[in-house]
């Protein structure tokens, strides 16, 4: 299922003390886009942002209940992504996060919250994967 065919384009709201409010996050793979309602948005809303950043995908996986390979692809699409668009807001300077992929595209500031928009180019590498449309082959093929 994964693919590398494009990149994904990510928002978050914050307040102004930096806690999290919310995001939308979508990625457009294999000619359809890709996004889910994995829980990840309302399990971060109030944090502090460095504590979302530090929050392991193993700890997302066993609190959000995400059985099944494409419940947890999809978690780790939505973890990644906003990971890394924290640190690049925030200017967190650590190799796990690759903030050469995320560039922010706007701020915005209101009464009420700041809101980063952010385009996330795809991995410069990537594991050996087949696309989507030949994994649908084999598998009818089987």
């Amino acid at each position: 299922m994964p693919c590398s065919d494009s990149s994904s384009s990510i928002a978050f709201c914050i307040d102004h003390d930096d806690r999290f409010i919310s995001f939308d996050f979508a990625k457009i793979t294999c000619g359809r886009e890709i996004t889910a309602d994995t829980g990840f948005s309302r399990y971060c809303v109030g944090r502090e942002l460095r504590d979302i950043v530090q929050t392991s995908f193993n700890t997302l996986v066993t609190e959000l209940k995400a059985e099944g390979e494409e419940a947890q692809f999809i978690l780790y699409l939505e973890w990644e992504a906003l990971r890394c668009a924290i640190a690049q807001y925030l200017g967190i300077d650590n190799v796990e996060y690759d903030k050469n992929r995320c560039q922010i595209t706007s701020i915005e500031h209101t009464e009420k919250e700041i809101e980063v928009a952010m385009v996330i180019l795809p991995p410069k590498e990537l594991p050996k994967i087949l696309p989507c449309s030949l994994g649908d082959k084999k598998a009818r093929s089987s």
